[in-house]
């Protein structure tokens, strides 16, 4: 074995070695649950390194960029954790994209191959058309559904087949790139935020710092793995620890609640919507959830009656995540015992970061007063693919600039104010208003102006809503401008409702208002 190589297996930083770690630790330990198959850390480690060695065989190497586009399933945590061994970049695509959402992702990212399940070959197809580049597709189920892709193919169990259980020979760097997760910015291209190593190995060991995660928990995945919130939130920190992933293709209320009956789990990551739809079903039907001992969630505050009606019902402690993608993503932790001192507050610094609040010329602001929310912490992003003029921006003053306004307390603890940036969070997706408004106004020629602005919602949190103004002498239905639009965008891009106005309120210099219109449609959701 080369010397650089050895150095470099000895005391690299890698993603990957969570896993190897916890094989060695516990080989016979319950690792991931995908419906009927289970797997242990030793059966989980060595398909991972079959893969890893497979992918090798296929000529892939440190650098290359394999695009993964699956719902949850251990293949996806195969795929992954076998990019992190052999120092692929992976490329995780969001199901929601279409056409040219995910031809400019594949192009961006310079994707070499994807790994992508066998019944979304349609939606992959349509990529495709247009990112000639990518060469290798590798399809999980064998069956690729659709057109044909005219590219090389192979079936994912193949893969492996005949492929070494050995741990793979690969120099990886501590900084090398992890992955590419592309987020919705200002503007309607998204951004590839690069993550190394260091910034996910040193996240995921903050969580389980922060939430107490070890061997004995047994976590559920239920939303997406393609988002960092719950690849690097659940995924990799129970992975570092050794303890074990129940994975679900999505959420209903009473499949999550007879699983936690069923397997005893512990922990539970979900949506403040979705805590209100298991309160339901189990005033409906009665479960035995005494096994949970914490209960995470994100996207928003939840009220504190609904709260308390949770934490009386599920009878477990609760804690708000607070993050965003380029910090891979916990960035601030409200903690149990805050719940209820410091309800709508986002929490303290988690383990790795140092928060502080900065005005426009680069100065922090002490405690109380407002500006814009900044980080340090090794979990930062490396940087924005191919965009250097948006680093820049992002890291101006020695500072992560995350665009959102806030202040801290006398106690310490963070209290989000707004976002500076037009992204509306809408059930956990990012959705950037701009590109909104561009649709909108390329479905019918009818409108004289839009806005779009999200506005308060108990399903989605923020509600996708355009505020139209409508040309003169001309008149537009919304049923008609809705269906339209719904022609120029993914669906969860989509408007929940139209509102037509008279006019905008707007700036001396003609800048639209949304900070006004959010507060004069503020009820617009409301019973």
């Amino acid at each position: 074995m080369d010397i650089v190589l050895q150095r470099n297996l000895i005391s690299r930083v890698n993603v990957g070695d969570l896993l190897v770690r916890s094989a060695a630790r516990s080989p016979t330990s319950l690792a991931v649950v995908d419906g009927e198959r289970r797997f242990s850390y030793r059966d989980l480690n060595e398909w991972v390194n079959r893969t890893a060695n497979g992918l090798a065989t296929r000529g892939y190497q440190r650098g290359d960029a394999l695009a993964l586009m699956s719902g949850n399933c251990a293949e996806f945590l195969i795929t992954y954790f076998a990019c992190a061994k052999l120092g692929l970049i992976c490329v995780p695509i969001n199901l929601f994209w279409r056409l040219g959402e995910l031809a400019y992702v594949l192009n961006h990212a310079n994707v070499k191959g994807v790994v992508v399940e066998g019944t979304l070959g349609e939606q992959l197809a349509s990529g495709l058309e247009r990112a000639p580049n990518v060469g290798d597709v590798i399809v999980i189920g064998d069956d690729l559904a659709g057109p044909p892709t005219l590219r090389r193919q192979c079936g994912f169990s193949s893969l492996g087949q005949g492929a070494s259980p050995a741990e793979p020979q690969a120099i990886v760097e501590d900084r090398d790139p992890l992955s590419y997760l592309y987020t919705s910015g200002t503007t309607s291209a998204p951004k590839g935020v690069v993550s190394s190593h260091l910034s996910v190995y040193l996240e995921s060991l903050g969580v389980a710092l922060d939430t107490r995660m070890t061997a004995t928990d047994r976590a559920t995945v239920l939303m997406p793995l393609f988002h960092t919130a719950q690849l690097n939130v659940i995924a990799t920190p129970a992975i570092a620890v050794g303890a074990s992933l129940f994975l679900q293709r999505g959420f209903k209320a009473e499949e999550l609640l007879d699983l936690i009956a069923a397997d005893r789990l512990t922990m539970v990551f979900a949506l403040p919507m979705m805590y209100r739809a298991l309160l339901e079903s189990i005033e409906r039907r009665s479960r035995n959830v005494a096994s949970l001992r914490l209960a995470i969630y994100a996207m928003a505050p939840m009220p504190t009656h609904e709260l308390k009606r949770a934490m009386d019902t599920l009878g477990c402690e609760f804690a708000l995540m607070f993050g965003q993608t380029e910090m891979n993503p916990l960035s601030t932790y409200l903690r149990p015992e805050h719940q209820l001192s410091h309800p709508g507050a986002v929490g303290m610094p988690s383990v790795n970061v140092q928060v502080a609040i900065m005005d426009k010329s680069g100065r922090l602001l002490p405690e109380g007063q407002s500006g814009e929310i900044v980080y340090r912490s090794p979990q930062v992003l490396s940087g924005y693919l191919r965009d250097e003029a948006a680093t820049d921006v992002a890291f101006a003053h020695g500072w992560f600039h995350s665009g959102d306004c806030g202040h801290f307390d006398a106690d310490g603890i963070l209290w989000f104010e707004d976002r500076f940036k037009d992204v509306i969070k809408t059930g956990g997706e990012n959705v950037a208003s701009i590109e909104v408004e561009k649709a909108v106004y390329a479905a019918d020629p009818r409108v004289e102006e839009t806005a779009v602005v999200g506005l308060p919602h108990d399903r989605w949190g923020e509600a996708v809503t355009a505020v139209v103004v409508v040309k003169p002498g001309e008149t537009l239905v919304e049923d008609e401008l809705m269906a339209s639009i719904k022609s120029h965008l993914s669906s969860f891009k989509c408007p929940k409702a139209i509102i037509f106005t008279e006019a905008m309120p707007k700036t001396a210099t003609g800048k639209i208002q949304k900070a006004k219109l959010r507060s004069q449609f503020a009820d617009a959701y409301r019973k």
